[in-house]
């Protein structure tokens, strides 16, 4: 691995010894100004073959992130709008009759994409939402008799707006457990909203391709011998369990606020995450600061709180935080590797 050990959101300026990762990124905030968090995260979640949930206001520039990131891997990317009125086939694809024949052919969907964007999710209802299901876990469609695999690699980012409630579905418990991450993006600075505006009055920047779809993919298996240390694994188990439980690491009062904690997936999510975050940091190891770095986006939309918590507007962050700050982190492990 020849990229230098890195420090979260440093992607300014782009050294000569910048590994592709840290390429992709410096060319991808060509046109995203800030949002270093989002991009990181894209990232993470591309090398870790996992999807991302993104919450935010209309106007912070998450589908042009996606979009940018698409052309700077080389890979193609698909939106899709998402209504009330949208049916499952206008995801995945359908069967149509070809009159000439007299036979039915399969016309594949916009899932059979690198990068799908399910722009506003949650105004489609849940049959279409869950029309994701089996492509985001298992990387395939099935139509009629038939299977598909969609290309790879593949991520869906799904955006949903925190604002409106009208005409707005929540996303099953089953399809949002299959989100690895889920990002709040907030609003710019005052600086950062100058730059913004500042690059409206000029074309817009052309995103270059650094990497193709298949180096993509070797760097996926780079990022899977990254090593985790068997306690920072333990580590991410007792932080799934401690939302489930929050009484056995001393946390009583929060027990009434969650009614089910974070399911198995969130732990194999957060270690993922985690190794993928470490290579993009440039470390052949992870550390504890890879895993609290991530806590909360792997784990956030997973708690099912209570109606008690909503009323004591008691947040998933919240209890998020003061879990991380009751948890045991264990001693930094694989320096010397």
């Amino acid at each position: 691995m020849n990229m230098p050990a890195r420090g979260p959101y440093d992607w300014n300026d782009a050294p000569a010894s910048a590994g592709p990762i840290e390429k992709v990124l410096y060319e991808v905030k060509k046109t995203i100004v800030g949002q270093d968090h989002l991009l990181e995260r894209l990232l993470v979640a591309l090398l870790a073959r996992g999807h991302i949930l993104v919450e935010g206001v209309p106007g912070l520039a998450k589908t042009l992130a996606v979009k940018s990131l698409a052309e700077a891997i080389g890979g193609e990317f698909h939106r899709v709008q998402f209504t009330p009125d949208l049916v499952p086939a206008d995801i995945v694809g359908t069967r149509v009759y070809h009159q000439p024949t007299g036979e039915f052919q399969v016309q594949l969907g916009p899932v059979f994409t690198n990068l799908l964007l399910a722009d506003e999710i949650n105004r489609a209802p849940a049959k279409v939402q869950s029309a994701l299901l089996e492509v985001m876990q298992e990387r395939q469609v099935t139509i009629g008799r038939e299977t598909h695999q969609v290309p790879n690699p593949f991520l869906v980012m799904a955006t949903q707006n925190p604002i409106e409630t009208e005409g707005t579905y929540p996303l099953p418990e089953a399809q949002i457990d299959r989100f690895m991450m889920k990002v709040l993006v907030g609003y710019p600075s005052v600086t950062e909203e100058f730059v913004v505006v500042e690059r409206a009055l000029t074309p817009a920047a052309v995103i270059q391709k650094i990497i193709d779809p298949g180096k993509l993919v070797a760097l996926q298996q780079q990022a899977d011998q990254v090593y985790v240390d068997p306690s920072l694994i333990e580590f991410a188990v007792q932080l799934a369990h401690a939302t489930r439980d929050p009484a056995r690491i001393g946390l009583t009062d929060l027990a009434r606020y969650v009614t089910f904690g974070a399911s198995p997936r969130s732990s194999i999510s957060l270690v993922l995450a985690a190794r993928a975050l470490a290579f993009i940091r440039g470390r052949e190891y992870v550390v504890p600061e890879d895993l609290s770095d991530l806590a909360l986006d792997v784990l956030r939309h997973r708690l099912v709180l209570s109606y008690e918590a909503l009323s004591d507007e008691v947040t998933a962050d919240v209890i998020l935080q003061k879990v991380l700050a009751n948890v045991a982190i264990p001693e930094p492990a694989g320096r010397g590797r």
